[in-house]
């Protein structure tokens, strides 16, 4: 649809129909010390030429650092034909597909998608997508508390060993909603949750228990023990998962004895580059039990009165229309294009494929870490097993490690993990995924050693 603005005649003529003098007449309810006046720090339009030579210089501030940095992005190979076909126009340019009759390329996409994730995680039901995996956490926690019809309580227990971002906005997301998030600390010599803290917990009435696998340090928690648990205490489980760990590792719809009840975590790792930053894409499935208080939308296949298979927007609540106190999130126009880019990425490798690049990243990172441990103040945190993230000790002030060795030699050495967790002074969250080599793995380490 073309953008054709208002001559000023036009504008003069409806305001005069509307009754009013001016545009500024129109926002007179809206105090003057809330308005911005002029923005006089906007700078004039550029021409093509200029915002592409402008784009250049921004993404060159950026440059190609060598990434052992993880912490909920992960540096992934993306075959070239990923984004190929997933900037062409018919996806690229995609809406929200409410009209079937017009948008079956998307329908069936999205349906794609949710299969695959569906068997990725072992569960029965996907929705196509959310904004990214914090907001995904939060909007299972809200599912959970509705799900649970035994529970009377609206609180959570939460690991502090899920991602601290995701714990962060899961609160500024439900706290007004008189939702509670208790935490549960974890073990100092396995990184693990704390099974012994959670015990205290058993008499008491919660919604459900959140269960990260890998956790936020890399380690794998006991997932079965866990989720069994819940199970017991007539809690829900949510379990928050790297996508790519779940092609190697025990899906959630098999932990304990009948599944999770929620899936949810962030699908950069499927196809997203780390693009400065974003955009990324939330993904969640549940049992079918729970299908109902599932937000977002869910594709389903059928065919038409000639018999030729179609595809259509299946369950979206009518509570989303006329009643809005009892409805689910209205995630809509989502993050359909880094899906699409997800759903192409999962095509082409393949299960196997996706196996492979598990179990290189995870090859990659015991090196990396055997690596590092060979230096002279350096150590391994904890004891529990891990995917492809570790935590390290540094006898030195990280923070100055970090900086010197991204700004001198160009090299994203991990994070500083104290900020969030105080008891972990100098401590280093390290990555590696299948994109690492020896060869960069050498050039860390010994980096590294000569600034020690």
């Amino acid at each position: 649809m073309p953008f054709i603005p208002h001559s000023k005649l036009d504008t003069e003529q409806m305001l005069s129909t509307i009754g009013v003098d001016s545009i500024d007449d129109l926002f007179d309810e809206i105090p003057l010390s809330l308005r911005c006046n002029e923005l006089n720090k906007i700078p004039q339009g550029l021409s093509e030429m200029e915002v592409t030579r402008l784009m250049r210089e921004r993404a060159s501030q950026d440059g190609r650092p060598l990434c052992f940095l993880g912490a909920g992005a992960y540096e992934h190979h993306i075959p070239a034909a990923v984004w190929e076909l997933t900037t062409r126009g018919e996806f690229y340019s995609a809406y929200t597909p409410y009209q079937a009759e017009a948008s079956q390329g998307t329908l069936q996409l999205l349906y794609e998608y949710q299969s695959m994730m569906a068997s990725l995680m072992s569960m029965d039901v996907s929705n196509a997508s959310l904004y990214d995996g914090s907001s995904a956490l939060a909007e299972a926690v809200l599912m959970a508390v509705r799900a649970n019809r035994q529970s009377k309580s609206k609180k959570i227990l939460l690991p502090s060993t899920i991602n601290p971002v995701y714990r962060q906005v899961t609160h500024a997301i439900v706290k007004n909603q008189g939702i509670e998030l208790v935490e549960v600390p974890f073990d100092p010599v396995t990184g693990k949750t704390d099974q012994s803290a959670l015990r205290q917990y058993s008499a008491e009435d919660f919604a459900a228990l959140v269960i990260p696998q890998p956790n936020f340090f890399g380690v794998l928690e006991d997932v079965d023990v866990l989720t069994q648990w819940a199970t017991s205490n007539k809690m829900l489980s949510i379990a928050v998962v790297n996508p790519m760990a779940m092609a190697l590792l025990k899906p959630p719809g098999e932990w304990g004895e009948a599944g999770v009840d929620i899936v949810c975590g962030e699908g950069q790792p499927l196809g997203a580059p780390l693009a400065s930053g974003g955009p990324y894409f939330g993904f969640m499935c549940c049992q079918q039990k729970h299908v109902r208080q599932m937000p977002g939308r869910i594709i389903g296949r059928t065919t038409d009165l000639d018999g030729k298979e179609g595809f259509t927007l299946t369950l979206q609540a009518r509570e989303q229309h006329i009643r809005r106190s009892k409805a689910t999130s209205n995630i809509c126009t989502n993050q359909g294009l880094l899906v699409t880019a997800a759903t192409i990425y999962m095509s082409l490798l393949g299960p196997e494929g996706l196996k492979k690049v598990a179990l290189n990243s995870h090859k990659n990172t015991q090196l990396l870490v055997q690596r590092l441990e060979q230096i002279k103040g350096v150590k391994r945190v904890f004891s529990g097993s891990n995917f492809h993230e570790c935590v390290l000790v540094l006898e030195a002030d990280v923070e100055k490690i970090i900086a010197s060795l991204a700004k001198d030699h160009h090299i994203l050495a991990g994070l500083e993990l104290s900020k969030y967790y105080p008891n972990l002074t100098n401590s280093l969250l390290v990555c590696a995924t299948e994109t690492r080599t020896e060869q960069d793995i050498e050039h860390f380490a010994v980096t590294l050693e000569k600034l020690l």
